[in-house]
């Protein structure tokens, strides 16, 4: 690989990063016991450095600084020499991660808050890079269970294949809560899962720095990061889905083992014992069990301890065992089971939980709240994004009568405005 090439266009940046992606994917297809001993060439790679700088400015983290006090979109007219440095201290070695910058924000739906982490434009844009060239290594290890931050899936696919299993026999669910997911993966175990595809301690020592590099609290104290990989990294979501593979892998063996065909799905079933099918998305995951409620409170425990050596745990408030007919939220939708009207069969329903609706009304009435006074046309530019992304997400779902209890009062609202300000005029 020529790394004295001179800065590639995006569009031939991104093309040679696809490039080099296919061949990272197809070797580590090949073999899976591959230790690849040789990347952090390309983590310096200058296509690989130009994609990953466009997306760090290009998402809506670019308007916050770290520690540092630059802001990605600020740098415009210099970032040939940002990238030329950052560059040059990769290839001498002398780069070091910093600290993250400690901002605490709302959780949805409650009165608590969570950390957000936020790194350094120098430190994201080599997490980026570090992403671009470990994800394809690592996504041939990864499980089809698994649908959160991964590339070609998405939270409709978790969905579809809880709605698949629930309508077929799986009847019982275990939803996983992980508490503080997040702040408390194990750094040694992770590292270990890491070690398995990478060989190339250049790059295990910049995954480490940034496991390592520290939190800058909102009360200006530094505190050393022992265990978690911070929320607000490009990095931690891949990192996060590395460490949560164990109980992809746990469930995968054990299918594969014991239920691999409908033969022996049967015989588990006539001997008293359950089959099991997880899927998880992140770190929020169900379990869907055909068998009894015995059976799902004993797969609590299970679930236990296999996360138990990745330093995590269930949350015991949050992890409950129910049925497909009581009904369960998972990734904004409700998933029951009941009868369909006018007739005497039962279908399994997804339709929006009562918590994103209230959270999206709650949105809608503060944009639309009288003592603003916007422009109609103001008004307007900020609600319709907000509804349409809201819509277009549940438009999978049986959301006709939750759509027309949100969108009527949102036209309302926005008509009242309009009159009054008409009234007003005349």
């Amino acid at each position: 690989m020529n790394t004295d090439a001179l800065w590639p266009s995006s569009q031939e940046a991104w093309w040679q990063v696809r490039k080099i992606q296919i061949k990272l994917h197809q070797w580590a297809n090949d073999d899976p016991d591959r230790r690849f001993d040789d990347l952090y060439n390309l983590i310096c790679d200058p296509a690989v450095l130009v994609v990953a700088w466009e997306r760090v400015r290009g998402n809506r983290g670019a308007r916050s600084a770290g520690v540092d006090g630059v802001k990605p979109r600020s740098i415009i007219f210099g970032s040939d020499a940002f990238l030329t440095g950052l560059r040059d201290d990769l290839k001498a070695r002398r780069f070091v991660p910093q600290p993250v910058r400690e901002r605490m924000i709302p959780k949805p739906g409650t009165i608590k808050r969570r950390m957000l982490g936020i790194p350094t434009a120098r430190d994201r844009t080599v997490q980026a890079a570090l992403k671009l060239v470990l994800e394809p290594v690592f996504e041939t290890d990864f499980k089809p269970c698994s649908y959160g931050f991964r590339p070609g899936r998405r939270a409709h696919d978790a969905l579809a294949e809880i709605h698949y299993l629930a309508s077929h026999s799986y009847g019982w669910v275990l939803e996983g809560d992980i508490k503080a997911c997040f702040d408390e993966i194990d750094h040694t175990a992770l590292m270990d899962r890491v070690r398995h595809r990478i060989g190339d301690k250049r790059v295990l020592v910049l995954v480490k720095g940034f496991l390592k590099a520290g939190i800058l609290g909102e009360d200006g104290v530094a505190r050393d990061t022992v265990t978690g990989t911070p929320q607000g990294g490009i990095l931690s979501p891949l990192l996060a889905n590395i460490a949560l593979s164990v109980l992809d892998d746990h469930f995968a063996e054990s299918w594969e083992a014991n239920s691999g065909t409908y033969t022996d799905r049967r015989r588990r079933r006539h001997r008293g014992e359950a089959n099991y099918r997880l899927v998880r998305y992140a770190d929020d995951f169900v379990v869907m069990i055909s068998g009894t409620r015995d059976h799902a409170e004993a797969m609590k425990v299970e679930v236990a301890a296999v996360l138990a050596p990745m330093g995590l745990r269930l949350s015991e408030e949050k992890t409950t065992v129910c049925h497909v007919d009581q009904g369960f939220d998972f990734l904004g939708y409700r998933v029951q089971r009941h009868r369909k009207r006018g007739t005497a069969k039962h279908f399994v329903y997804l339709y929006p939980a009562k918590k994103a609706l209230a959270s999206i009304v709650d949105k809608v009435r503060t944009l639309t709240r009288w003592g603003t006074n916007p422009s109609l046309e103001s008004l307007l530019h900020r609600l319709n994004p907000v509804l349409r992304g809201w819509t277009n997400y549940f438009r999978h779902g049986v959301s006709k009568a939750t759509l027309n209890y949100l969108l009527l009062p949102a036209a309302l609202s926005a008509h009242g405005l309009a009159a009054l300000r008409v009234h007003r005029a005349a």
